[in-house]
């Protein structure tokens, strides 16, 4: 494949995060890195170079980036001025629902899009602005090469036990059933641990992806087993705005004693829950941490209890344990958080290296413990790249050995 760029597109609702990459060497080499929050309200576009430096940070009007496509487009001309003569040479996208259909990144096309507008209904509050981006890419550059990487299929490893609910089986063959989403941080992990961690690469590891949005990942042998999130992002540990794990009752009992609507539910448990619903303050554990206000420490206590308590469940799942691996937001840069989880997991045969830990070093437990406690910084956005970049080698190499026929 010839040298180029691969852009990388995360999107949210009201966001575009975007990577670009450049081919070539051994390893893909991000130049820049951005975002753009606040489409259709306080547009803000910030970028930084691969050093951390910024390059760019400016306001727009709204009227200037209603919806996703106007971000699109406003970032194209960025990166067309910024490296003008350079070849782009496809886009990656985060998706998060690839349903039971995708287990691998896939090249999108007029079937595959199609495919993936009818898995909206099972990621309602993002599938459509993942495809917002895509499609807005196709209007404007029809012959540019995209590839789909889902937040679902690093976990189509599970074991059928894993996935399945106690529902009668024709809910499960019509797709009611665990996904799993962070699968592009798990993948990433799974891939750092051989060079991070080699002493527990190729054992029982489990996985705390710990951010605003946060969940749990058993691996084997760096292969999912097992997930705290099911059907939806919802489901598991609590999270900066979403209640995890909830008594299916609570939610009848809203429906119909408290008349709440669907879309007054949705609210209530995409937005209005977790750490905020708790603490009455704030999503953000920092605050969280360095506020003494009581339902403050609650919200953090409920925090790690069920992230301990889940621990527990996937390490019966795995039938043991050989190391924790910390990372994400709060995984990655609370020591407080860490240290409290280790500690509320001792049971397991875990010492916290005090030190280490208040320092962010890869170990963070003491030598004689018995499992051992990480902190591995993730890169969904490397991922996506790797991925784009080695699917679109291969079918630009399928078309050469087919002169030229291969899709």
């Amino acid at each position: 494949m010839n040298n180029g760029l691969i852009l990388v597109v995360n999107t949210g609702s009201s966001s575009l995060k975007f990577s670009l990459f450049r081919t070539g060497g051994d390893v893909l080499q991000q130049d820049v890195r951005g975002q753009i929050d606040g489409v259709g309200s306080q547009p803000r576009l910030m970028v930084k170079d691969h050093a951390g430096s910024t390059l760019v940070e400016r306001d727009f009007a709204d009227t200037e980036v209603r919806e996703i496509k106007d971000a699109i487009a406003l970032v194209g001309t960025w990166l067309r001025d910024q490296f003008e003569g350079e070849s782009l040479l496809a886009v990656g996208h985060r998706v998060v629902h690839g349903g039971t259909e995708f287990s691998r990144p896939v090249r999108v096309d007029a079937p595959v899009f199609n495919a993936l507008e009818k898995l909206i209904p099972l990621a309602p509050l993002h599938q459509p602005h993942n495809l917002a981006a895509i499609r807005a890419v196709r209007e404007t550059q029809p012959e540019m090469p995209q590839v789909a990487c889902f937040d679902t299929a690093f976990h189509r490893s599970h074991p059928q036990l894993a996935d399945i609910y106690a529902l009668p089986w024709e809910y499960y063959e019509t797709g009611i059933r665990r996904y799993g989403f962070h699968g592009l941080s798990y993948e990433y992990i799974a891939a750092a641990l051989p060079q991070t961690a080699p002493e527990i690469a190729n054992g029982r590891v489990i996985v705390a992806h710990l951010g605003s949005g946060a969940s749990l990942c058993a691996l084997r042998d760096g292969k999912s087993q097992d997930s705290t999130m099911g059907f939806s992002p919802l489901d598991g540990i609590p999270m900066g705005t979403r209640p995890g794990g909830i008594d299916p009752g609570v939610l009848l009992y809203l429906a119909g004693q408290r008349g709440m609507s669907s879309a007054a539910l949705e609210k209530l448990l995409y937005k209005d829950s977790g750490l905020l619903g708790l603490s009455g303050l704030s999503n953000d554990m920092r605050m969280l941490l360095e506020n003494h206000a009581p339902r403050a420490q609650l919200a953090v206590d409920y925090f790690v209890h069920r992230i301990a308590k889940e621990i527990g469940s996937l390490a019966a799942v795995l039938g043991g344990v050989d190391g924790l691996v910390f990372t994400a937001g709060i995984g990655e840069n609370s020591a407080v958080i860490r240290a409290r989880i280790v500690g509320a997991c001792a049971w397991l045969g875990m010492t916290l290296a005090a030190d280490a830990n208040q320092n962010s070093e890869p170990c963070i437990t003491t030598a004689d413990s018995m499992v051992s406690a990480w902190v591995v910084p993730t890169n969904e956005e490397l991922m996506i790249a790797n991925h784009t970049h080695a699917l679109i080698t291969r079918i630009q190499q399928a078309k050469t050995d087919t002169g030229g026929s291969a899709p």
